[in-house]
């Protein structure tokens, strides 16, 4: 980390209860929790705001994750790239087919819904401002509804933000994510040359 963050011991208020939760669910606290600490009001903001979007997200979580790791090879971010491939494996079925997804989707055998979704997400993250009406009606066409497009939307643009705010203050991926699937965190660190 690149920046001063909240300890464990100085962490008090909702950034204690915050912390305490996240250690009990993992084990730790992860580094793209404590970087919002940097500035101390911020941690409780951010989670209501992203507890409440993904709460009521309108797909499936297996769309949060795809959607995620593609906007997320597009900031780049090695750490949201390992962190939700890792989770990924299960539902796509192995690492291999994770891989395959995150070096081109729209070859990786996955359904035309799911690469209209993924497209979308991945102009999003690459230049919003080229999402244009024949997007929206590529999608209805596949069978989103407006809120789930506007889902799709927000779930893109919201990785995209805290991916580079993770990188801007020095959040990187912890031992546990880069050792649940060496062979994600060996391909995601070579196609995104970070080191």
């Amino acid at each position: 980390m690149f920046l001063t963050t909240i300890s464990d011991d100085e962490a008090s208020g909702r950034t204690a209860e915050i912390y305490a939760a996240e250690r009990e669910a993992m084990g730790f606290v992860m580094a793209a929790t404590r970087c919002w600490t940097t500035r101390p009001d911020l941690l409780p903001l951010y989670e209501d705001f992203f507890e409440g979007v993904k709460a009521n997200f309108s797909l499936p979580k297996r769309d949060w994750r795809l959607i995620t790791l593609i906007a997320a090879k597009n900031v780049p971010s090695k750490y949201c790239s390992i962190v939700y491939g890792g989770q990924l494996v299960d539902d796509l079925g192995s690492a291999e087919q994770v891989i395959a997804v995150q070096r081109d989707f729209r070859s990786a055998g996955l359904s035309r819904r799911d690469v209209v979704m993924l497209s979308y997400a991945e102009t999003i993250a690459q230049n919003a401002s080229r999402i244009g009406q024949q997007d929206i009606d590529e999608l209805r066409s596949v069978g989103f509804t407006d809120q789930q497009i506007s889902d799709i939307a927000l779930c893109a643009a919201l990785r995209c933000f805290a991916a580079r705010f993770f990188d801007a203050t020095g959040a990187g991926p912890e031992a546990f994510f880069l050792e649940r699937s060496p062979e994600i965190t060996e391909a995601f660190t070579a196609s995104l040359n970070r080191p």
